[in-house]
């Protein structure tokens, strides 16, 4: 894939070619995609270093042959060739925050879930605060560069805080997982709750600690319901906004199923006549917005 858009890009800006090697690279490819397969390592390395030389022998032509190029020719050529430099020079053993996992979203990261069927996802980390009684979204926070979770939990307190300001109200007890032990200092007027303690927790703290398993659901919901599981957003910005809209339609949904446990009809008769006209502008605006960006998040 960097081989082909560097490729592409080269011939958009004016740059000859010697050779393009795209009848290679396509067999390359399919070979690759066979030894893997069959679990054929020692071939597949192989094909593996046929193709990065391919990309070297490109790489160093293109920059030979840019210098005639204007300037404003040359910065989208420079651009990609960053990117492509780097998916050239990286090693497996390399970590993984220096990797380039996509060329078109060079932000994502490998998250590891340590789960048997899925011990990977590529994307970037969000944080998710819900109140404890209702479990109404206050806080959608994506972090880039998978950061370790108890780092992310000073910023995502920040953010809450700063959503309940109008409200007159302020976190003050946070009922996390084990992800988040150690970081009492970097959070002060904030009472940590987490399982590793349950002997020093008071009866009530041990409730409130049962209650925790509840964000498990609103989780999957977000995902399943709402657009989280993949941003059709570009770079990190969208990220960041993915995750909030995301909330945003779940405290939504919330606010629905509320009004109707209620008993305000009329309310909710408005509710829907609104969101009947604000709806479609939103969607065909989304729908433009997925088919221009793709990213795994």
């Amino acid at each position: 894939m960097a081989r082909k858009k560097l490729v592409r890009l080269a011939q958009c800006c004016g740059v000859a070619l010697k050779q393009t090697y795209d009848k290679e690279c396509t067999a390359l490819r399919r070979r690759a995609g066979g030894y893997a397969h069959a679990k054929q390592f020692k071939r597949l390395r192989r094909v593996v270093k046929r193709q990065r030389t391919v990309l070297g022998v490109l790489i160093r032509e293109v920059q030979r042959k840019m210098g005639v190029l204007s300037a404003q020719a040359q910065a989208p050529l420079k651009a990609l060739l960053s990117l492509v430099e780097r998916i050239f020079k990286q090693q497996p053993k390399d970590k993984a925050n220096t990797k380039v996992f996509a060329l078109h979203a060079p932000e994502v990261d490998c998250i590891g879930k340590g789960k048997a069927r899925q011990p990977y996802e590529w994307g970037c980390k969000v944080s998710i605060a819900v109140t404890h009684e209702h479990g109404l979204v206050v806080g959608a926070r994506s972090f880039a560069g998978n950061p370790f979770d108890g780092h992310t939990l000073a910023a995502q307190l920040e953010q809450t805080t700063i959503l309940l300001q109008d409200q007159g109200v302020k976190p003050h007890t946070a009922v996390v997982d084990l992800g988040y032990r150690g970081v009492d200092a970097d959070n002060p007027g904030v009472t940590i709750i987490h399982r590793g303690r349950y002997k020093s927790l008071t009866n009530q703290q041990r409730r409130w600690l049962r209650r925790r398993q509840a964000i498990e659901p609103v989780i999957g919901h977000l995902k399943d319901d709402h657009g989280m599981r993949r941003c059709w957003l570009k770079g990190q910005t969208g990220d960041a906004l993915n995750a909030v809209l995301a909330a945003v339609g779940f405290n939504i949904k919330w606010l629905m199923r509320a009004i109707v446990a209620k008993g305000i009809k009329p309310l909710w008769l408005l509710f829907l006549r609104l969101f009947a006209l604000a709806a479609p502008g939103l969607v065909q605006a989304t729908h433009a917005d997925q088919r221009t960006h793709w990213q795994m998040s």
